[in-house]
């Protein structure tokens, strides 16, 4: 995958935090991007455990027969596979119709994605339009097996990933990151594994704000909704 690669977005903001200019070892910055992580979770709890219930109650009324929150198996740093929490937007047997509707695939296997994906409840599409099916995951961030800055995980083993591919597995998986800003919404695996190269290229306290920060209006502009 070369530079070539079209992306979207807000301009070239992010080649700003260049390796170079780091003022922070790379042991000191997982700790500092550590605590960040867990200070701005604890801060926010408040707010989200409250919005998630509610969530979760819609979820339910509208789709009694499995739970509302999920924890589906992911991949994460260095390849070890983690339960990730996410609020449920399919109907209970999306897995089951999956193979179904396998030939409506719209990306390169092992990647799977509908537009209009029949197996979408009404509440679900609300949810992922706003992002809010992903705020479980502070529920990981807590724990440590994700943070709120990175790549995101793959529901697919590292087993499945090429050999230069990898190398998205150096950093701890996030619930939001450089792709989700600059990426477009039906980019293709590899495109997403470019995104996350850069990332981890030029990562530092400083981008993963800026990356939080700018993951707002992408949000509310609903871009690179998937």
């Amino acid at each position: 995958m070369d530079e070539s690669v079209e992306l979207a977005g807000n301009g070239d903001w992010w080649k700003l935090a260049r390796p170079e200019d780091r003022w922070l070892s790379e042991r000191h910055y997982l700790l500092a991007k550590r605590l960040m992580d867990l200070f701005i979770v604890c801060l926010s709890l408040p707010v989200l455990l409250p919005v998630l219930a509610i969530c979760a109650l819609l979820v339910k009324i509208e789709s009694p027969g499995g739970p509302a929150i999920l924890r589906q198996e992911r991949t994460g740093q260095h390849g070890r596979r983690f339960g990730m929490f996410k609020l449920r937007t399919m109907v209970p047997n999306a897995e089951d119709l999956k193979q179904e509707l396998h030939h409506l695939n719209e990306l390169q296997w092992p990647d799977f994605k509908i537009s209009h994906d029949p197996r979408v409840t009404r509440t679900g599409n609300l949810l992922r339009k706003t992002s809010l099916d992903e705020v479980p995951q502070i529920l990981n961030v807590l724990i440590g097996d994700m943070s709120l800055v990175g790549p995101r995980p793959t529901s697919f083993s590292a087993a499945t990933y090429s050999l230069w591919q990898t190398e998205r597995l150096d950093a701890p998986p996030g619930i939001t990151g450089l792709w989700q800003i600059i990426g477009r919404g039906a980019t293709e695996f590899d495109v997403r594994v470019y995104i996350d190269l850069l990332y981890i290229e030029n990562r530092s306290l400083w981008l993963d704000v800026q990356i939080l920060i700018r993951t707002i209006p992408a949000v509310l502009l609903q871009r690179g909704v998937h």
